[in-house]
């Protein structure tokens, strides 16, 4: 693998700014505190941290409504804190992946502000604008991921202009050349910086159905979507015209973009892929070596780990991902923490669905992100709705998807102001009184703690090319036991990860093995027979 390919079988480390470490007081993180934090990540073992977005925004949705592409904002430090960032990173080894969001804007970006004045300024077409019905109203039925239509009236346009979450947030017009040269000469800037890459936040929402046709009704009997709560209207629909919609043009558009980035080598692209069958529509993103260089979708993050789940996703992603790479996440900053999915956190066994969540992640074939604070093994937090601050969460109360809960902040310290995170009086959100316990500097000092766990495992996965590059395939396996081989030339590991409570015992195929006792956790191995506690799990070298 040559080192442009770095990304193949990486393991990223995501960053949610706001609430990673506060370095001047004011409660809430920023860049420089990320950059202090960079030893602690790059003793994890990882590859590369993805930052959420720190661009100028009025923080309607916390910084994914941007309204300068090309700026920091002052919550978060300045351009000089980002190169401080970049280089502390790169003197570690670390790529830096920035969130892009280039399907829309803020209603604050000087575009929105011109392209809203009249129907002939020079932007006037750079966003999705629609005359209204005969009666008044919107031109389709697209609802918001946010609730409501998916459209809101201009008074001084006289049209509705299009956006998928908050009305602050108005869908760029991504079949406008003028608008894709802009977005390519934003991703040049940056990357003339020296950073290494891009995760692209809902990339499958750059271009909509051109003639604005509904959304089709989804049926009763129809699976409810993955990538968002039900009491959501909006799962009352099939997106497919409005988020999600594949063209030849959606492929043009990506080409440019992979043409930017193979003008610089090294330069990694990772597309968030949402809306209905988001795992098959997430291969589409990344085939053919001329698209993204990698997606991750919605089919394991959030969700607790059943068998039959892993099974189907990983199934459906091999059968036709071709010449295509794919990224697995179990969590990220849109969802409640993985280690929650399991149920009670008070449960004794918690700790073992942590490291059965970690183990089966980093097995996997593909890309690996990591969303902080999973290396702790914290829960979601349980807040108040006055301590919520997540427009969505508020917006679909009580039954949302929780994203306040994973976007507390880091706990660094079991005796500290604000568990080490800051020294302010009040934090942007609370820091979660229940997850002290688990603070990095206790964990550090434990052996069997789940950070140390994940800093053995990962330095495995690094110096283990099977794990990292190496095909999968599924196999047949008793009860709730996930089985599958990794192989690569020649080499071959069989993997065993029981995903239940309870205890196994699986006489395994034909063949000599030997247990890699080092990273497997509650399994033994005795003439032929694999022997794993709940939530257990074994690696074994295939010697014949």
């Amino acid at each position: 693998m040559s080192d442009k390919e770095w990304w193949r079988g990486a393991v990223i480390y995501q960053i949610y700014p706001r609430s990673f470490m506060d370095s001047n007081g004011d409660g809430v993180g920023d860049l420089v505190g990320i950059a202090h934090k960079m030893d602690y990540v790059a003793s994890l073992g990882v590859d590369a941290i993805w930052i959420s977005p720190f661009f100028k925004s009025p923080m309607k949705d916390f910084g994914y409504d941007i309204s300068d592409y090309r700026d920091v904002d002052p919550i978060f430090g300045t351009l000089d804190d980002f190169h401080f960032l970049l280089r502390e990173a790169h003197k570690r080894g670390l790529k830096i992946l920035l969130d892009q969001v280039w399907s829309h804007t803020s209603d604050q970006h000087i575009w929105f502000k011109e392209s809203r004045q009249n129907k002939t300024n020079a932007k006037a077409d750079w966003y999705v604008w629609a005359d209204c019905k005969e009666d008044g109203t919107p031109p389709n039925n697209w609802l918001s991921i946010f609730g409501g239509p998916a459209w809101t009236w201009d008074s001084r346009r006289e049209q509705y202009y299009l956006h998928h979450f908050l009305k602050e947030q108005p869908a760029l017009n991504l079949w406008n050349p003028q608008v894709r040269e802009r977005i390519l000469e934003t991703a040049r800037y940056w990357l003339e910086m020296g950073v290494d890459g891009f995760r692209l936040d809902v990339i499958n929402c750059a271009l909509s159905h051109p003639e604005l046709e509904n959304n089709p009704i989804r049926p009763a009997d129809m699976p409810p979507p993955e990538d968002m709560a039900s009491s959501n209207p909006m799962a009352r629909q099939i997106r497919s015209n409005a988020y999600g919609y594949l063209s030849d043009e959606t492929f043009k558009w990506l080409n440019e973009l992979r043409a930017v980035a193979d003008e610089y080598e090294g330069t990694f692209l990772m597309g968030e892929i949402g809306g209905d069958n988001s795992t098959k529509l997430a291969t589409e993103y990344v085939k053919t070596d001329k698209r993204l260089h990698s997606a991750y979708s919605f089919g394991l993050t959030g969700k607790k780990l059943i068998k039959k789940l892993v099974t189907d996703t990983v199934n459906g992603i091999e059968s036709i991902i071709e010449d295509g790479w794919m990224s697995y996440a179990l969590g990220n900053h849109d969802n409640q923490r993985f280690a929650s999915s399991h149920g009670d956190f008070n449960d004794p066994s918690n700790k073992d669905y942590a490291l059965f969540g970690m183990a089966l992640l980093l097995s996997l074939r593909g890309t690996v992100c990591i969303y902080q604070g999973e290396e702790l093994g914290l829960p979601s937090a349980e807040l108040s709705f006055a301590d919520m601050r997540d427009p969505y969460d508020i917006a679909m109360y009580p039954n949302s998807m929780k994203r306040d809960s994973g976007r507390t902040p880091m706990p660094w310290l079991k005796y500290g102001q604000n568990a080490g995170f800051s020294t302010a009086e009040v934090t942007w959100i609370p820091v979660y009184e229940e997850h002290i316990p688990l603070a990095a500097d206790r964990q550090e000092t434990d052996e069997d703690s789940i950070l140390n766990h994940y800093k053995n495992f990962l330095k495995w996965r690094k110096d283990t090319t099977v794990m990292r590059l190496g095909e999968i395939e599924l196999l047949h396996a008793p009860d709730h036991i996930i089985a599958f081989n990794r192989t690569y030339e020649g080499e071959a590991i069989l993997c065993a990860l029981h995903a239940e409570n309870t205890d196994v015992e699986w006489k395994l195929p034909e063949g000599t093995y030997e247990l890699i006792e080092n990273v497997s956790n509650n399994a033994s191995l005795d003439n032929g027979t694999i022997s794993l506690k709940g939530y257990g799990y074994a690696f074994l070298k295939k010697l014949s």
